[in-house]
């Protein structure tokens, strides 16, 4: 019999189980070290019971920086087989969870295959498989609907589910005071938000908290704590409906912890620049600390087909100053369901910019790969630097389809190489250039 319910409430026993130690393991910590933190609510190590094939992970600031994939099927695109290849993709190229945001079909089948099948942590947002469950129209489903969704999906075995539960009848009436100019974009958000208008009721997520934090303990499903406001464009950053919702997502997470549940606070969204590390900070200190997953932030909204490369920019600062969990932005974003190589242009500039938070932010370990990258540049050790690279695949594609006369060469710089040069010169050869 299990002496625990969940990871939070094993390490406020003392208990270290085998997920916290191969966190440890991998973060380069001692157990000694990671179980305060966990048992703090700081450090969350998302493990439903029933996903045994789980190869967990921890979600901190002071852990390496992971990465979100959102994958999933839509009326438009529903080849179940296309979504299975874009998770063992995924999971290839390093991404640390799977979100299944499916909004078509039957979607218990895939949910179920991921938890018997995949490594990364699953988790999935009830809300979008509510209508698709019960086979009926948001303005027919009752609160119970809801509730009986999620408990659906901690018996399949994923490992967290995102709910917005800071949305309430104060911030319905705040947001259509208020006329953002995007409004909200949270698309679970505005599901609720609808449900809400259409009904007049209080939403399900919010008011029946405590018998959700129930459902949630049983398995050790963690709640992702959903931004139902987070901005979706520039204009929209930190006004008072988030950080409104923020201060409420504070107190549930309290809820949670006092429960003995493990939470991560979901954060925006859109923001410039020079916003994005105030946010961290908010967040860090009204959530004392709970791990903070961020959606980018893209850092502006103009770029349509290169959003990876905005969210990468707003993902690194954000990882930097606090943030532990990056969904990545696909070429997709904002325009159509991400196709393979969406999928793969989207995880490595997510990677990158938790790799480069890491180091930025000195995570122990984090720079040991740079080092030792710049090793093999300097002797020219092919063979390593492909061991080492982020994608090996795209290096050495690059390095194939444009061969070089000379091994020690590229065909950029030729014999021109700075590194060639330096290089003979310190062991006193002849440095032939002609």
């Amino acid at each position: 019999m299990r002496e625990y319910s969940t990871q939070m409430e094993a390490a406020r026993k003392g208990i270290v189980t085998p997920q916290l130690r191969k966190v440890a393991e991998k973060e380069r910590m001692s157990v000694e070290e990671l179980l305060p933190l966990a048992a703090s609510g700081k450090v969350v190590i998302c493990a439903n019971h029933r996903h045994e094939c789980l190869d967990p992970n921890g979600i901190g600031s002071m852990l390496t920086t992971k990465v979100n994939v959102n994958l999933g099927v839509s009326k438009d695109v529903h080849s179940l087989d296309e979504e299975l290849q874009k998770v063992m993709e995924a999971v290839r190229l390093g991404g640390h969870a799977i979100m299944d945001l499916s909004t078509h079909g039957d979607t218990q089948p895939f949910r179920r295959k991921l938890v018997d099948e995949c490594p990364a942590m699953i988790g999935t947002v009830p809300v979008y498989d509510a209508v698709i469950h019960h086979k009926r129209d948001l303005k027919h489903l009752t609160a119970r609907d809801f509730i009986d969704v999620i408990r659906l999906h901690a018996e399949d075995g994923v490992d967290f589910v995102t709910l917005h539960c800071g949305l309430n009848r104060k911030t319905l009436e705040q947001v259509k005071q208020q006329r953002r100019k995007m409004n909200l974009v949270s698309r679970g958000g505005s599901l609720i938000f609808a449900w809400m208008s259409m009904t007049g009721q209080e939403n399900p997520f919010y008011e029946y908290y405590d018998e959700i934090l129930e459902i949630c303990r049983e398995h050790d499903v963690t709640i992702s704590l959903g931004d139902a406001c987070r901005p979706g464009c520039l204009a929209d950053a930190s006004d008072i409906s988030q950080i409104d919702e923020l201060v409420r997502l504070a107190e549930l997470t309290q809820r949670a912890w006092d429960r003995d549940v493990q939470v991560i606070v979901e954060g925006p969204g859109h923001m410039p620049m020079d916003q994005i590390e105030a946010n961290m900070k908010i967040q860090s200190t009204l959530c004392k600390g709970a791990p903070f997953y961020v959606l980018g932030p893209l850092v502006t909204d103009i770029a349509p087909g290169y959003d990876h490369i905005t969210g990468a920019i707003g993902g690194a600062i954000a990882a930097a100053s606090g943030a532990a969990f990056l969904c990545y932005v696909t070429p997709a974003e904002h325009l159509a369901l991400p196709n393979l190589e969406d999928v793969k242009q989207g995880i490595i500039a997510s990677r990158i910019a938790a790799h480069a938070a890491d180091i930025a932010k000195g995570v122990r370990g984090a720079r040991l790969l740079d080092d030792r990258m710049a090793d093999a540049r300097v002797k020219f050790d092919w063979d390593e630097q492909w061991e080492l690279a982020m994608d090996p695949d795209t290096a050495r594609r690059i390095r194939e389809e444009r061969k070089p006369e000379h091994e020690d060469t590229c065909t950029m710089c030729g014999k021109f190489c700075a590194v060639r040069s330096m290089n003979k010169a310190l062991n006193g050869e002849e440095i032939d250039i002609l």
